[in-house]
């Protein structure tokens, strides 16, 4: 039986909540993340980010040791296959693009959905920003799978999606697929996912990592996935951000997909990600 939940009831205390649209997304103000006290706001700030599926926060001076801990308060942490070995604090993705890197994450996705237990959220810290664009849109997956049709969703809640890592980083790491299947092989997900905390159903298939849907034809795998992808193009179930230095967004990436817009080469842009590490994804009847 579907949820009835009711975001209502989320208790997000006394923050200072302003929503960006009715659908998804919401700045928190007044809140330091690198704070002595932030531990006690974190229930808020949980509840805020159910509630909302991204949330924002401005003018946030935090050293990395800083986003690290205040990720930490909402579990573990993965590390990247793309973060170099080396590296000092290696929960930190560092994302730069510029004049001699156009951003490639402009397409809709959810975050290491590779992984046999994908992330619970990311939480994403602007560094260095182009003077205009570089803008990121966030879709409410949730809504996506209302807007489906009884007939759609009936037929979509039955079948299992696979999702594979090297459609995006065979060639970004410079591996052949076989090399990056050894560590990380394809994964099966449920084409759509109950939230683990709010009961609430998602289209959870990417363009980014999804390769196919099992028990189907090529053709009717292909066609369906395109159909599926493209839910996440509707502007009224998306919000916008504008990114200023020091502005973080986190997201949950249980029920929403995002897009990095690449329109401000040969502009640089340098971003740092932590990411919360999640459970198998699972369908409810």
């Amino acid at each position: 039986m579907a949820t009835t939940f009711d975001r209502a009831t989320l208790d997000t205390g006394t923050l200072d909540i302003r929503p960006l649209t009715p659908a998804i997304g919401a700045e928190i103000h007044g809140v330091d993340l690198g704070g002595h006290d932030v531990a006690r706001r974190i229930p808020e700030i949980r509840a805020a980010l159910l509630k909302h599926g991204v949330i924002f926060f401005r003018k946030q001076e935090l050293s990395q040791e800083q986003h690290i801990a205040f990720a930490r308060h909402f579990g573990e942490l993965e590390i990247h296959p793309a973060t170099p070995k080396d590296q000092p604090n290696p929960e930190v993705l560092h994302i730069a693009h510029g004049p001699n890197s156009r951003g490639q994450e402009n397409n809709w996705h959810s975050d290491v959905t590779w992984r046999e237990r994908p992330s619970l959220g990311s939480i994403l810290l602007a560094r260095e920003v182009p003077e205009c664009g570089g803008d990121t849109l966030f879709a409410n997956m949730h809504l996506a799978y209302e807007r489906l049709s009884e007939q759609m969703q009936r037929f979509c809640e039955g079948l299992t999606a696979v999702h594979d890592i090297a459609r995006v980083f065979a060639r970004r790491l410079g591996k052949r697929p076989e090399e990056l299947h050894d560590q990380y092989p394809p994964v099966r997900h449920p084409v759509i996912r109950t939230h683990p905390e709010t009961g609430e159903r998602a289209v959870y298939v990417n363009n980014g990592f999804t390769s196919h849907i099992e028990g189907l034809s090529k053709e009717e795998s292909d066609w369906l996935l395109d159909h599926l992808y493209k839910t996440a193009w509707d502007v009224e179930i998306q919000c916008r951000f504008r990114w200023q230095a020091g502005s973080v967004a986190f997201w949950d990436n249980r029920v929403c997909q995002h897009l990095a817009v690449s329109d401000y080469f040969p502009a640089r842009r340098v971003m740092e990600r932590v990411t919360i590490a999640g459970d198998r994804p699972y369908f409810e009847p």
